[in-house]
């Protein structure tokens, strides 16, 4: 009578081990692929992020005069309030033009190899400049914007206290720099994934362990892997079966139009999956609104398989332990026009 009840608690101690053993293992996997996101921001090479720095690319990423319109401002495609990005499927822009694809989200943007779906800014200083000139967003030019920063003496002082020893510091390329130093501070740490990383099995339910053991067996992470679970190199949207043209347009052919090679048509950079319930639509097109539906068809075209309902609701819990904590933010007071400033340009084409 004494050896069933001893029976029965040798079982579930056995049962508890290896329970505890297999969520060990599955955190050790975890952490051989993926990072948690810093508590504080990334050193940038050849970019301190001073105060000062930092001060004035948050005006600079905010400010609508570097638009020719005097309306369009970095944070209208990169909505700090919003995910980080517009939850339009593309921008619209200078006179009201629509862009070619989705806006990537701004947030933890810092921590991608490269900068744009296409890759062809190398870091965030050199994608700000694009923006700014391309005439189906912000139309402007160097000449303009130096012109527009110099013309208002608070902004003249604020280069100098940034880029302090320069004869000629309001640049266009400073002007860039310091967007990057405030964008790199745009990070979202301490999501439930992070805690679970630094060892804290609690912060994710079963539903969500689920998912990330699905995540990681599935193959997701041959794409989406590191500190931003993604956004690290390129990959064919269409490895395994193309999507229809609503999904991948036939006359956006990604990579292709950064190196004319022909294996780089329609390779994109993977997108990174940091706060990824935030920021619908989906894809460089903009196309899918769905997070599930997205998982989906990521499920036939890059893995070859299809996720039955319940592969694909795990896989989406996990997905939102990627939402980390938001920056606060507030809307900085910038100068005022002065008689020497540009005057906007009509938005009617």
């Amino acid at each position: 009578m004494t050896k069933r009840p001893l029976i029965t608690a040798l079982a579930l101690s056995l049962g508890v081990m290896a329970g505890s053993a297999a969520a060990d293992e599955l955190m050790e996997r975890a952490n051989a692929i993926f990072e948690p996101v810093p508590q504080t921001p990334p050193v940038i090479d050849g970019n301190e992020l001073t105060p000062a720095k930092v001060t004035l690319g948050k005006m600079l990423f905010f400010e609508p005069r570097l638009s020719a319109s005097h309306l369009i401002s970095c944070n209208t495609c990169h909505n700090v309030g919003l995910g980080g990005d517009d939850e339009l499927a593309v921008s619209i822009g200078h006179g009201w033009q629509k862009g070619p694809r989705n806006a990537p989200t701004v947030f933890n943007a810092v921590f991608n190899a490269a900068q744009f779906w296409d890759g062809r800014a190398e870091d965030l200083a050199e994608q700000a400049k694009g923006p700014v000139q391309a005439g189906v967003e912000m139309s402007s030019s160097p000449d303009r914007v130096v012109t527009t920063l110099k013309s208002m003496p608070e902004y003249i002082e604020l280069f100098e206290e940034s880029f302090p020893g320069q004869d000629d510091p309001v640049t266009f390329d400073n002007m860039a720099v310091a967007i990057e130093a405030y964008e790199a501070t745009l990070i979202t740490p301490d999501a439930p994934f992070d805690r679970y990383l630094r060892g804290d099995a609690s912060a994710l339910n079963e539903t969500e362990k689920e998912g990330l053991a699905l995540f990681m067996d599935r193959g997701c992470t041959a794409c989406h892997s590191g500190v931003n679970v993604g956004g690290q190199s390129y990959f064919p949207f269409g490895l395994v079966t193309r999507p229809g043209g609503d999904i991948l347009p036939e006359g956006d052919k990604g990579r292709f139009a950064v190196t004319e090679t022909a294996s780089d048509e329609y390779v994109f950079r993977a997108s990174p999956l940091r706060n990824i319930e935030l920021t619908a639509p989906y894809f460089h097109s903009g196309a899918i609104w769905s997070l599930e539906e997205a998982v989906s068809v990521m499920g036939t075209s890059q893995l070859g398989t299809e996720l039955n309902d319940d592969e694909v609701k795990s896989i989406v819990a996990f997905l939102k332990t990627l939402t980390g904590e938001m920056p606060e933010v507030r809307y900085p007071q910038l100068p005022p026009s002065t008689s020497k400033t540009p005057r906007p340009v009509d938005m009617v084409l």
